[in-house]
């Protein structure tokens, strides 16, 4: 889940050899097997908690967390009204809306498939940009999108036994959730380079928290604590702070010293790492017409992304 480009252009020397991984390189790998396996640790802590009880603890809690990272490292100030406004809004669509999509989403279906989905974000994303006149339809975009759009509807359309049409509704809500972070992402380049990626996260992650805590706190209240095991617990704190707050720190920082092209190449990996962990961990096996899906979304990613 991409945040906004804040990356600044650099030249360097052309070589013909291969460059040695940097911190920020290996700060990136870390952060694609982070989100990727993380949606296996929250399949499988839904099979203990209601979706909803779970989305709005894992989702406080994540808050919380991030309110103290922000007041600590940048402390706080007054922001103008119109942008306070715009931050209210972003946090709606790309935390309270997005994580009712993907927790629902991911509870009606499999991580294998989630993971896959997903795996078109970026595409989305360049896609709306381009439509609202925020970044040009450039012609990579347009080859990337003839190759992800038909791999997408091959990963819905393909399924073998295990997945039939009872998967169609979380598959359409993780969709949803793509839509929705490629809505934030589009919505956040338009606040400029005044507000840092960290305070950006923050805010809108604090201003979508009580969207997210009041859906869920119904299930909250019904919630029968000794029925869950602390597989299930450790799965929700980990969930919370380590891909919705660890992860999107050093996201922000590897997005800051790397650039936004690079990120993007290695940000299409999350999807195989989710998809392989699913396959390892739950079982969930892709047909092969849902690998070469895959395939054709993650090529018509990395062909968008060229200049």
């Amino acid at each position: 889940m991409p945040l906004r480009d804040v990356s600044t252009t650099t030249t360097a020397a052309p070589s013909s050899a291969p460059q040695a991984l940097s911190l920020s390189d290996l700060a990136l790998i870390l952060v694609v097997v982070i989100w990727g396996t993380n949606l296996t640790v929250v399949k499988e802590a839904l099979g203990s908690f209601p979706p909803l009880a779970f989305m709005a603890l894992r989702f406080g809690l994540a808050a919380v967390a991030m309110a103290g990272v922000l007041h600590l490292r940048e402390g706080w100030k007054p922001l103008p009204r119109a942008t306070l406004l715009k931050l209210v809004g972003l946090g709606l669509v790309g935390n309270t809306l997005y994580q009712f999509c993907f927790i629902m989403g991911l509870s009606h279906t499999t991580a294998a498939n989630s993971a896959m989905l997903s795996a078109g974000t970026p595409v989305v994303t360049a896609l709306l940009g381009a439509a609202l006149g925020v970044d040009r339809l450039r012609r990579p975009l347009v080859m990337g999108l003839a190759l992800a759009v038909p791999g997408m509807l091959l990963i819905v359309s393909a399924r073998g036994p295990e997945l039939d049409a009872s998967t169609r509704l979380g598959d359409g809500l993780i969709l949803g959730a793509s839509l929705c972070w490629a809505l934030y992402t589009v919505g956040i380049r338009s606040l400029g380079s005044e507000l840092s990626a960290l305070r950006i996260t923050a805010l809108t992650m604090m201003t979508g928290a009580p969207g997210v805590v009041l859906m869920g706190l119904p299930a909250v209240a019904e919630l029968k604590v000794e029925s869950i095991g602390p597989g299930a617990w450790f799965g929700l704190v980990y969930s919370a702070l380590v891909p919705l707050v660890l992860a999107y720190i050093v996201w922000s920082r590897s997005v800051q010293a790397v650039g936004s092209s690079r990120t993007a190449i290695y940000n299409s990996g999350t999807p195989v790492v989710g998809a392989t962990t699913a396959w390892l961990v739950r079982g969930e096996q892709p047909t092969g017409l849902q690998a070469l899906g895959a395939a054709l979304v993650i090529s018509g990613v990395l062909l968008s992304r060229r200049r």
